[in-house]
């Protein structure tokens, strides 16, 4: 068996190439088929598995993002219904939290869980139904709570016993393979966020919906890093928000946006909107 698959410390030549291989087809990673085709290639070698679903974001916010990649029919990220799907992503995020971040497997009808009691929709939810078991682990982000989480599906009842070593040793290159390829259009959970409070009109006009989306977690305490990641943009591109929220407001600091911003908004139609479509 391959390097990750047996005794690490008596590796052959051949463990290393073969694992040296499987890294290298990374770098031809770009597209979603692309990254579709190396998960369900030599990776499975290692990492057997007919669905892996990655998710990331603030869980602890209920702000989480998702991929979906299978090479089984209609297993996509657009068809995954996010109000079903979220409520699983998280409850396996927490159990990872609370058993140290160490990875762990889900056998289903044996750990007392079943997908009913998940209660999946959509066009995924049949696929998801043949699923037997789950291996799952994440990357624990401390700076910019841009957490992430990886589950990966498996039609067998039993995962592997060495697994559990090869998803800590490989997952740094999965999450840096996933990186590498672009978000289609409405590929990832729009997660419903807080209602904001929306601007009176100002003299210099009011706060668009991205600004007033942005305004709120300014006003949370959030840093221009945090709110990139929680948004999915740069932090330079919540500067220049920033830049332009500070002219409208009149203001010259996060301080008085923050207390501008507390002082003339009201609760309105618009700010649902602005929850559906965050």
């Amino acid at each position: 068996m391959p390097l990750l698959s047996r005794d690490v410390s008596t590796p052959t030549e051949e463990d290393f190439s073969q694992f040296s291989a499987l890294v290298n087809e990374i770098l031809s990673v770009r597209r979603h088929i692309d990254l579709m085709k190396w998960l369900q290639g030599s990776l499975q070698q290692y990492l057997p598995h007919d669905i892996l679903i990655a998710a990331w974001g603030d869980f602890h916010l209920g702000l989480i993002h998702y991929d979906v990649v299978s090479s089984m029919p209609g297993v996509r990220s657009e068809s995954a219904v996010a109000e079903s799907i979220a409520p699983l992503l998280t409850g396996l995020f927490d159990r990872w939290i609370t058993q140290d971040r160490a990875p762990f497997t889900i056998n289903v009808n044996e750990d007392g869980f079943t997908w009913e009691s998940v209660a999946m929709q959509g066009p995924i939810a049949e696929a998801m139904s043949s699923m037997r078991s789950s291996l799952v682990h994440g990357i624990n982000d401390q700076r910019g709570r841009h957490d992430c989480l990886y589950v990966f599906f498996s039609k067998f009842p039993k995962r592997r016993r060495n697994e559990s070593n090869a998803v800590r040793i490989l997952l740094p290159y999965i999450d840096s393979t996933l990186r590498q390829v672009e978000l289609l259009p409405n590929q990832y959970a729009n997660p419903a966020v807080a209602e904001v409070e929306l601007p009176v009109v100002s003299d210099n006009g009011p706060l668009s919906d991205r600004e007033a989306e942005i305004m709120k977690w300014v006003a949370m305490g959030k840093t221009n890093g945090e709110i990139g990641s929680i948004l999915n943009v740069s932090s330079f591109t919540i500067k220049n928000h920033m830049q332009r929220i500070f002219k409208k407001l009149d203001v010259f600091n996060r301080a008085q946006a923050v207390s501008n911003f507390k002082r003339h908004y009201t609760p309105s139609d618009a700010a649902r909107k602005l929850s559906q479509n965050a």
